[in-house]
């Protein structure tokens, strides 16, 4: 899209998406004031990852809150009792937003989501949401499910750098925070990184994400076991779930609307392996498996971390550090993760090992939805 086909302004009172800046602020944050910095904070990210159109809507968002239209659901935003950077209120409201378009409930909305010139977006919004204000409260209910097989070029990228290291290239992975499963299913992907490919050839699944730096090591990998959990996992092969996964997909971004569809299929044949359980239960459950001579185990996650609770975060960083100071050379655990920055606003991949690798190391930088990857290999 072109990223000058920008919001005019009505009348001056309206503040184009270009505008908006990062603020540091505690992700715990709450109360007004965190409210409105977590939609500016949405707006900078989206702009600053190539997604004008959603920066658009987020900016109008924006605007809504400063104002008294909306109805129950606005009114409900302005008096979002947790902390809503952490809680990612912004595409809450945005996911609900592209469903209506997706499903063509919104005719309204057509030429925002086309990239076309609107002159006042947050006026568009505000009669959108007070006219479908019971379809989008429930958006409103739980975080957004941003299921991307995109991410999963990380993963592997990362394994082959484990097998480089010399663990074990035979991979069970172990994946928190799985929603749908697209990267459960990550051994049926072939990829592309940097020239170093990946799996199967007859893959329906190709990722090739712009490669910046050395590409990874050439190692033979082979992925034995992948499983993972969710609080509220998505089915694929249902399509209203299906179709929730879809609005969450940024608007600007149509790769990802094919990847989806091939992931569904992928799913039709042989679904993936998800519990429905929290990630603390989930990991404590496969910790308590013996481990086997010959692979090496693998704990991932990707854009989850932050909804993980704190309590449960450390828990689950003393449990992998517990079982890590028993791994051994035949039989090892790995952590990957890829994960925001919130001070740098990027998303990083990074990497733990037991026995040997036992402090983090950042291997690369990337987009949030895998388009590009910069490796720096640690």
């Amino acid at each position: 899209m072109d990223g000058d086909a920008g919001t005019e302004r009505g009348g001056g009172e309206h503040q184009d998406y270009e505008h908006a800046r990062y603020s540091t602020v505690d992700p715990m944050a709450t109360g007004p004031t965190a409210v409105a910095q977590a939609f500016e904070n949405q707006v900078a990210y989206c702009r600053d990852n190539d997604a004008p159109i959603t920066a658009r809507v987020c900016q109008g968002l924006r605007e809504l809150i400063d104002g008294d239209r909306g109805g129950a659901v606005m009114e409900r935003v302005r008096r979002w009792a947790g902390p809503p950077l952490a809680d990612a209120l912004p595409l809450r409201l945005a996911g609900g937003l592209h469903a209506l378009h997706l499903e063509g409930e919104t005719p309204e909305l057509a030429p925002l989501y086309d990239g076309q010139r609107v002159s006042d977006v947050s006026a568009l919004l505000a009669d959108v949401i007070e006219g479908h204000e019971a379809v989008l409260l429930p958006w409103l209910d739980g975080p957004p499910q941003t299921n991307e097989a995109g991410r999963s070029s990380n993963y592997a990228a990362a394994l082959l750098w484990l097998a480089d290291r010399g663990l074990p290239s035979r991979f069970a992975l172990h994946e928190i925070g799985s929603s749908a499963g697209i990267n459960l299913m990550m051994r049926r992907y072939r990829y592309d990184l940097g020239r170093t490919i990946v799996g199967p050839e007859n893959a329906r699944m190709r990722i090739e994400p712009e490669w910046r730096g050395d590409p990874p090591p050439a190692c033979e990998i082979g992925i034995v076991a992948a499983r993972g959990c969710d609080v509220a996992p998505v089915d694929l092969t249902n399509p209203r779930e299906a179709m929730r996964l879809r609005a969450y997909i940024w608007p600007e971004f149509t790769t990802r609307f094919a990847r989806l569809d091939a992931a569904i299929e992928a799913a039709r044949t042989m679904p993936p392996d998800i519990a429905h359980e929290d990630a603390e239960t989930f990991l404590a459950r496969i910790l308590e498996e013996p481990a086997q001579a010959g692979t090496t185990r693998v704990l991932m996650h990707s854009v989850v971390w932050q909804y993980i609770p704190a309590a449960q975060r450390e828990k689950i960083t003393a449990m992998m550090e517990e079982a890590g100071a028993e791994a051994s050379h035949e039989a090892p655990l790995s952590w990957i993760s890829v994960e925001a920055n919130r001070d740098t606003h990027r998303h990083e991949l990074s990497v733990r090992y037991w026995p040997g690798g036992e402090d983090w190391t950042r291997l690369a930088v990337g987009h949030p939805h895998g388009a590009w990857i910069e490796w720096s290999g640690g």
